[in-house]
């Protein structure tokens, strides 16, 4: 049986900052599968336009899942993704990884999760800001991606950073061919 990797997706959420990870982790061979979440199991339209039909709803998170991602968007700062605290308790309570970008990290700032964790985000004035709670910037570090025990924080700017900590967490492909897949989608086939 697959792995099913969570993905949390609200109304106009950034698409392009799971793309790279999904395509890679829904691959027959990977053994995980991408399931996404939402607070209700109503369409979601992305920034880019695309609508989903979550998987699940908050009420319905199935029992065994193997990470959860928070994907950016700007419901982020409506405070309309409250009820996936409940989702984000469930797994710092299991040892579940989490990987969250961009808004979603501020998410996370603002509850307090970070205030002890090395993390990052769009900046720490950015969090300081979005999130009035946020007492975490002794521990921020200003880099695209940090990976720290089972935390994955990734700023706005970052989607091929943070599919590759999460690929590399989950032992997706070996770190040479991770090396190689990045390098291409960072890069490109030709170096202007």
């Amino acid at each position: 049986m697959k792995k099913e990797i969570l993905v949390f997706i609200s109304e106009n959420y950034a698409d392009w900052e799971s793309a790279f990870v999904c395509s890679e982790l829904n691959k027959p061979e990977t053994g995980f599968i991408i399931k996404t979440l939402a607070v209700n199991k109503n369409p979601i339209k992305s920034m880019g336009g695309f609508t989903v039909v979550p998987d699940y709803s908050i009420a319905e998170v199935p029992k065994h899942f193997h990470m959860l991602i928070l994907v950016g968007g700007t419901s982020w700062q409506k405070s309309e993704n409250e009820a996936v605290k409940h989702v984000v308790d469930l797994c710092i309570t299991k040892g579940i990884p989490i990987a969250a970008i961009c808004d979603a990290c501020t998410f996370l700032a603002d509850k307090g999760y970070l205030d002890d964790k090395e993390h990052t985000g769009n900046s720490v004035a950015y969090l300081e800001k979005f999130a009035p709670s946020y007492k975490g910037s002794k521990h921020f570090i200003e880099k695209q991606v940090v990976s720290k025990d089972g935390l994955i924080t990734a700023n706005g700017t970052s989607a091929v950073e943070f599919a590759k900590e999460i690929l590399k967490y989950l032992q997706v492909m070996p770190e040479n061919k991770l090396e190689d897949w990045y390098q291409m989608f960072k890069v490109g086939f030709y170096k202007e």
